[in-house]
């Protein structure tokens, strides 16, 4: 496996990334028993960082691992590590287990030191291609856990949902529980029907995006006022338009499902102004004084 030379931080410590080992005895490896964060960085400026903190602290708190960072010092972590690498543009992942415990047991330790790892990659937006023709996505029957709300490490079933669609040559996995609409593999999903913007409210069958939130406000501002409530498998293929939404994919238009085209087949209109308005936003807000593209 080849591992890039890449700075990265454990523990309180930054060092190349190759170099980095945790403990066999760490529950996340064991138990899968902690939680995550990715933050998309554009030209050396993370993308809504207060946001993806105030996530991170409400996973720790559900899962009952104490919180080892207070806000102010997760951004001087992360701020310091997206200076140590040699791109602007850059994914940020932040993970935080429960730590190394002894025996192992399914019960929470008594005393466990978190651990605390982050790294960079390089952060490419979608291909042109993909903007301009949209992708393919299956649907399936939603195989997870009743907290799918926290961002915990245990993605099992999001990585047999994402197996689904790479086994059909599709970018994406859209699943449904008891008829209605969840979430995607690793995306939220929105819907365009009649002209209305349909999308499920956050809940605890779905986690909800930062680009989830983005997307909202875009459309309140801009139009059409969303509709968030509960979105039914056969509103979304029926749809007229059908996205996903996530920080490394932005904004990408579904345009078949389950090999059976979603409206015309093509990016609709309406996803062509959210893609705009979006991409005008991140200008703004993460690259000022550049073109927007």
């Amino acid at each position: 496996m080849h591992v890039p030379e890449l700075i990265a931080y454990l523990n309180g410590r930054f060092a190349p990334l190759a170099e980095l080992t945790v403990p066999v005895l760490d529950r996340g490896f064991l138990f899968g028993d902690g939680v995550y964060e990715m933050i998309p960085v554009y030209g050396r400026r993370p993308f809504r960082l207060a946001e993806h903190l105030k996530r991170l602290a409400a996973s720790l708190a559900a899962v009952r691992i104490d919180n080892p960072h207070d806000e102010a010092t997760w951004s001087a972590l992360v701020l310091e590590l997206i200076a140590r690498q040699p791109f602007g543009d850059q994914s940020i992942y932040l993970q935080v287990t429960r730590g190394a415990a002894y025996p192992r047991n399914h019960a929470i330790p008594a005393r466990a030191t978190p651990t605390v790892l982050l790294f960079a990659d390089p952060l490419n937006p979608p291909a042109t291609v993909l903007v301009e023709q949209g992708v393919a996505a299956v649907g399936m029957e939603d195989p997870r856990w009743q907290r799918c709300d926290i961002k915990t490490i245990s993605l099992l079933g999001n990585v047999l949902a994402r197996a689904a669609s790479v086994d059909a040559a599709a970018a994406e996995t859209v699943m449904f529980r008891d008829g209605l609409l969840t979430e995607g593999s690793a995306s939220n999903i929105f819907t365009v029907k009649n002209g209305l913007l349909l999308t499920p409210a956050p809940s605890n069958r779905m986690l909800t995006g930062i680009t989830y939130d983005v997307v909202l406000e875009l459309a309140r501002r801009h139009g059409p006022p969303p509709v968030i409530r509960p979105v039914t498998e056969a509103e979304v293929r029926s749809a007229d338009e059908l996205w996903l939404t996530s920080s490394s994919k932005e904004i990408l238009a579904i345009v078949s499902l389950d090999g059976i085209p979603i409206g015309n087949g093509a990016p609709g209109p309406i996803y062509r102004r959210m893609y705009g308005h979006y991409q005008q936003f991140k200008a703004g807000e993460m690259r000022p004084g550049e073109e927007t593209p």
